[in-house]
């Protein structure tokens, strides 16, 4: 019945072990902000079309972090695609960035909600953990030399005279 003190120390010593052991998660020395430069990517769309930022220089960058399962995302879709429509022909990218799923899905969930801006796969959230996404939906409003300008937390009326307004201040 005394044997409480060994497995004590083995349970310990494999606590210890396992923290050494342990992969080295990649730290990211900052998080995207606004006032900053954009951190840089190359990513590849679902369609297999790689996406650099910096080509993207001399343009106005929206970049929205969103999710098939997310109900606030699939909410603010519609005007996601009218401002998509709004701003054809201006030099404005628009970009969504999928957060926390499987690209899969995207098959299943353009057949019942169209997604016209190409929607970008970061491998292991990558991009996210860069742009310090904490949750979906997360937009990002870059400006032509990179500079993060905006960043808005949840939902957007994105074709709403206000958040035109506030891109047309950066075109």
């Amino acid at each position: 019945m005394n044997n409480k003190g060994p497995i004590l120390i083995i349970i310990i010593a494999l606590a210890v072990a396992a923290m050494f052991l342990m992969p080295e998660t990649k730290k990211y020395e900052e998080v995207a902000s606004i006032g900053n430069p954009a951190p840089k990517f190359e990513l590849y769309d679902a369609d297999g079309k790689l996406w650099k930022l910096t080509d993207l220089k001399g343009k106005v960058v929206f970049i929205n972090f969103w999710a098939t399962w997310c109900v606030t995302c699939k909410a603010e879709m519609p005007s996601k695609e009218a401002l998509f429509k709004i701003m054809q022909g201006r030099d404005f990218q628009m970009l969504g960035m999928l957060f926390r799923d499987d690209p899969a899905n995207l098959v299943d969930y353009k057949k019942k909600q169209p997604v016209s801006p190409p929607t970008l796969i970061s491998p292991g959230n990558e991009s996210a953990k860069m742009f310090g996404i904490t949750g979906v939906p997360e937009t990002f409003i870059i400006d032509k030399e990179g500079i993060i300008r905006e960043k808005i937390v949840g939902p957007g009326e994105w074709d709403s005279e206000e958040t035109l307004a506030m891109i047309e201040k950066w075109l």
